[in-house]
């Protein structure tokens, strides 16, 4: 490995080289059931029109408005139109129909008056206001016509987009296949939980936390395991990957002795496309190919593998669910001053509270340890710092990303 360091890559321009890696996966078809955080891989449209017919949208009574111009008004109770059914005549002058909501509007009815507004006598309504044409009724079509787009292709499907395909009779949808994220962690100082911890070993977390940052965001996790600080076991270990999506990495990717992700899978095709990104934490990530496999390489401290898990693992997610909806970008006011950064972009773990006015307030830790994960834990955004970003003040405006 050659041992001049590379310049740290901007966090934009990485980002941008590992999302131009990926494409949408396949399409698969999945029950309405099955579809909730799936994304949609073709324009759903609608099977059928809604509402079919013009519906009243009130209990009342279907009458033309011709005859309730000048109340009170006394209509003939001709008959009834329950939801589900139907009057099966048409409305002549003077004349009012029973009607319920959600049921077709009777021919010759062109405005439903609430049933708050009349009194009944026997066969006879009275009713009290004068009314519109169109009142309370909602046309045929109003919601959606047979043949309409209602989610397009690249929507996260979420409960309201749900109850819109359900309402559109689409029983099938098509979505992307989930991408398959292998995860392996690597080094001797680590430990599944629960198992005997050695002397001078710690508690392996991030593979765990990458696995349900994964899921989440629409993926399939395979575990692989720890791969100890061994060339041809991170080497077997590592071949596990194999007809993954991508092949995420924790440890073993900086400059140390037992960093062996660079060596170690290099003797078996490892391309990198970069290494090292001007950001904190997070600057040893790694992105690069094994044959076919992407491979991202995060830090070992778990602070760092969960930022870059969600700064860059997300987005090749996103880009292989074909998901098109860019995050919104969101500010806060900083809660306390902050000095002046320098090369490298920040990602503060902060506090998020609602100030006196309403406005949300990103107090940064004081301390920002990468290997803290309980001030992760209690932390509810990032406070992004760009490079050589000068000095800020209290209450001063800052981006941050929610956790």
């Amino acid at each position: 490995m050659n041992s001049t360091m590379p310049p740290l890559l901007p966090v934009t321009e990485a980002r941008a080289r590992i999302s131009a890696s990926f494409t949408p996966l396949p399409a698969e078809q999945v029950g309405i059931n099955e579809a909730l955080g799936r994304v949609l891989a073709e324009d759903a449209r609608a099977r059928l029109t809604q509402p079919p017919t013009a519906v009243s949208a009130m209990d009342g009574y279907a009458v033309r408005a011709a005859d309730v111009q000048d109340p009170p008004a006394r209509l003939r109770v001709v008959g009834e139109s329950p939801a589900g059914g139907h009057y099966p005549g048409a409305l002549g002058p003077g004349q009012a129909v029973r009607i319920f909501t959600g049921a077709p509007v009777p021919d010759g009815a062109d405005a439903v008056i609430m049933q708050e507004d009349t009194e009944t006598d026997g066969a006879v309504v009275i009713v009290e206001i004068s009314a519109r044409e169109g009142r309370h009724i909602r046309p045929q079509g109003l919601d959606f016509r047979n043949g309409d787009v209602g989610l397009e292709a690249g929507r996260r499907l979420g409960p309201r987009e749900i109850g819109l395909a359900a309402a559109m009779n689409r029983p099938w949808l098509a979505v992307r296949r989930r991408p398959r994220v292998a995860l392996l962690a690597t080094g001797d100082e680590v430990a599944r939980p629960g198992d005997p911890l050695g002397p001078h070993q710690i508690v392996s977390s991030n593979t765990l936390a990458l696995a349900a940052l994964a899921t989440r965001a629409g993926a399939l996790a395979i575990d692989l395991g720890i791969a100890a600080d061994d060339p041809e076991t991170l080497q077997r270990m590592a071949a596990g990957a194999a007809g993954a999506d991508i092949l995420v990495t924790t440890g073993g990717a900086s400059v140390g002795d037992h960093d062996l992700i660079q060596s170690a899978l290099g003797a078996v095709g490892l391309e990198i496309d970069f290494w090292r990104v001007a950001m904190r934490p997070g600057k040893p990530l790694l992105f690069g190919h094994i044959g076919a496999t992407p491979l991202l390489g995060v830090p070992g401290n778990p602070v760092s593998a969960l930022v870059c898990g969600l700064l860059f693992l997300i987005p090749a997610i996103d880009a292989m669910l074909g998901d098109t909806a860019p995050p919104l970008p969101e500010t806060a006011r900083l809660g306390r001053e902050l000095p002046g950064n320098d090369h490298r972009q920040d990602y503060m773990r902060a506090r998020l509270e609602r100030g006196p006015d309403g406005d949300l307030v990103a107090t940064p830790f004081t301390r920002q340890d990468s290997a803290m994960l309980s001030t992760l834990a209690e932390a509810r955004c990032l406070v992004v710092r760009p490079p050589h970003a000068p000095p800020a003040t209290a209450g001063a405006r800052v981006e941050i990303i929610r956790l």
